[in-house]
């Protein structure tokens, strides 16, 4: 079954996007989420998400272990939203960022139903002056390589206008 990956800039249309395209398939459909609400902003973000779901949607919060849910999802369509948070949050956590990209990549690969993955574009501005940043740069980058490689198609969103790459 189809494995895409949808990248872009904050606001580009990332996550509607990939909600209509998962819609075109039978629900239930699986959202997992990798958000975590911190701050009174961040939870206003997810609720606005949240709205544009109803029943069909089965939301799982998986701010680190995808791979979980991603399994018990089944032969239902999985939308994974977003890939960049999820990396944040594992980076944060002291992960290791390698082996846990290596698990879901193989994760997907093994999964017989549609998955689409959301993921925000973070390689096109200037190089990021802390170490921190920059390994979180290069580790996303690295991320969207692997996972595009095993993907069927790659989307990249510009002022939400889909841009097929592959």
């Amino acid at each position: 079954m189809p494995t895409t990956l949808i990248l872009g800039g904050a606001r580009s249309g990332k996550s509607r996007h990939a909600e209509t395209l998962l819609a075109s398939h039978q629900p239930p459909w699986h959202y997992l989420a990798t958000a975590q609400a911190f701050d009174a902003e961040m939870r206003e973000r997810i609720a606005l998400h949240q709205t544009r779901r109803d029943h069909n949607w089965h939301t799982t919060e998986a701010p680190f272990d995808l791979i979980t849910p991603l399994q018990a999802a089944g032969t239902a369509p999985v939308l994974i939203d977003c890939l960049t948070l999820w990396l944040t949050n594992l980076l944060l956590a002291e992960a290791d960022l390698t082996a846990e990209s290596a698990r879901l990549t193989t994760a997907i690969a093994a999964r017989a139903a549609p998955t689409i993955l959301v993921a925000s574009e973070v390689g096109l501005g200037i190089v990021p002056e802390n170490a921190l940043a920059r390994r979180f740069r290069d580790a996303a980058g690295l991320l969207h390589q692997r996972i595009a490689a095993g993907a069927d198609h790659v989307i990249f969103m510009v002022a939400g206008l889909p841009l097929t790459v592959k």
